[in-house]
């Protein structure tokens, strides 16, 4: 047992421990923002609505939460290498998503303001947590390992997020069998069960992994002057990541991409509702992307290890825009089902080695900074694809021309990964460490 711990990127109590958070937040991922809450939204939240404004206002309400996080997370991340506080700031946005979660379960029918104030909330606050858990993974990784780490967390979320939402399935699909009263009720206590589910697997984390230290200097600031520090902490690490050619243009290659991702992760339910496809099937497919991404993130990790993470990521990067391309035809639900394979196949190896790859090029004593700016970088990604959506929707009637568009993020992306140069990359980090 051991030895396969060791082999999937498992080794340590600490390593296991990091990657139960990946299982613990998955759940409001995958049940949340993928496969139930668009559904129950435009279906009763914003019952009144024309289809097409309730996906409008979707979209809006997604842009708006990530451009809060993207604002605030350079200096949050900043702050938190000042301060040996990694893990009681992602205890807060821990508990403020997770409040919100649970409030979720209080939304009536028509109460579309109220349930998209939850849903930027809770978004706010999961987002905001993985700037300091994503920072703690260069801590804790062996440098020849971070692949296998990242991509073995990215598993843990599917499988924490894939059986959560198999019990909310059930749940939803037959609510008299749990003495619940319709499927209204199933959906509320699905909301609640996500915000128990994310509380009570991230204490592994808190009880287990070390707080990283900090750098002597950065102890020095107090009070309003450690906030005028960590300010300007993160104006200079972003010069310094301007003058980190490889660490910059990872950044810019991510931006473009995972543009392309986070808009088909986030709008792939509440487009396949507009296009017909029930929301039972659409609950069954994304139950299959949490189910085939296991392997297929243990896979990535391996082949990773053989060929290189830049170019498993050219890969996956393909597949995603046969996705793009598929999802502009889609008219059935089995059509909604390949398309939720290709997805299960590459999202959580693509992501994961976006991480890893980061993670290599980050000087350690300034981690969260780092990826206080990966966290702006992925927020602005999904800004720009959920927005892209929403002005397509608007222009068009339509979401299917944006379906269509979000190829020219993955072409863009790849373009811009080529010029990286991992290597160089490892090497301005270690000198900066």
């Amino acid at each position: 047992m051991t030895r396969l711990l060791s082999r999937l990127g498992l080794a340590t109590p600490e390593l296991r421990a990091w990657a139960m958070y990946d299982w613990a937040n998955s759940a409001f991922w995958s049940t949340i923002v993928t496969a139930v809450f668009p559904g129950f939204f435009a279906d009763y939240a914003a019952a009144g609505l024309p289809p097409v404004v309730a996906t409008s206002r979707f979209a809006w309400a997604t842009t708006a939460a990530l451009a809060v996080v993207a604002l605030v997370a350079p200096v949050l991340g900043a702050l938190a290498d000042h301060r040996p506080l990694k893990k009681r700031l992602l205890a807060i946005f821990l508990a403020i998503g997770v409040t919100a979660t649970l409030l979720m379960g209080t939304i009536g029918r028509g109460e579309w303001v109220y349930a998209l104030a939850l849903f930027m909330i809770a978004n706010i606050g999961v987002a905001s947590t993985l700037v300091f858990y994503d920072s703690l993974l260069p801590h804790i990784a062996p440098a020849g390992d971070i692949d296998r780490v990242s991509t073995a967390g990215y598993a843990m979320g599917f499988i924490g997020g894939g059986v959560l939402l198999l019990i909310n399935l059930a749940w939803i699909l037959s609510p008299a069998t749990f003495g619940l009263s319709g499927t209204i009720a199933a959906i509320h206590l699905t909301f609640v069960s996500v915000g128990v589910w994310w509380l009570l697997f991230s204490l592994p984390l808190f009880r287990t992994v070390p707080e990283p230290p900090v750098r002597l200097e950065a102890l020095r600031a107090s009070g309003v002057a450690l906030v005028f520090a960590a300010i300007g902490a993160a104006w200079k690490t972003l010069r310094e990541l301007r003058a980190n050619r490889d660490a910059f243009l990872m950044l810019v290659a991510f931006l473009l991409y995972n543009d392309g991702i986070q808009t088909i992760i986030r709008m792939s339910s509440i487009y396949g509702a507009e296009v017909g496809i029930d929301r039972n099937a659409q609950i069954a497919a994304f139950m299959m992307v949490q189910f085939v991404g296991v392997p297929c993130s243990f896979l990535f990790g391996a082949v990773a290890g053989r060929i290189g993470a830049k170019t498993a990521l050219f890969f996956a990067l393909a597949v995603y825009v046969g996705i793009s391309v598929l999802g502009y035809f889609m008219t059935a639900a089995w059509h909604f089902f390949v398309l939720a394979f290709l997805v299960g196949m590459v999202q959580g190896g693509s992501q994961a080695l976006s991480r890893s790859l980061f993670a290599r090029m980050t000087p350690r004593a300034k981690s969260s900074e780092y990826f206080g700016f990966f966290a702006v970088f992925e927020k602005f990604a999904g800004i720009f694809g959920p927005a892209l959506f929403a002005a397509s929707v608007t222009v068009f009637q339509s979401s299917r021309a944006a379906v269509l568009s979000v190829i020219v993020f993955f072409i863009a992306g790849a373009i811009v990964l080529s010029f990286v140069n991992v290597e160089a990359g490892e090497a301005a980090a270690r000198r900066e460490s």
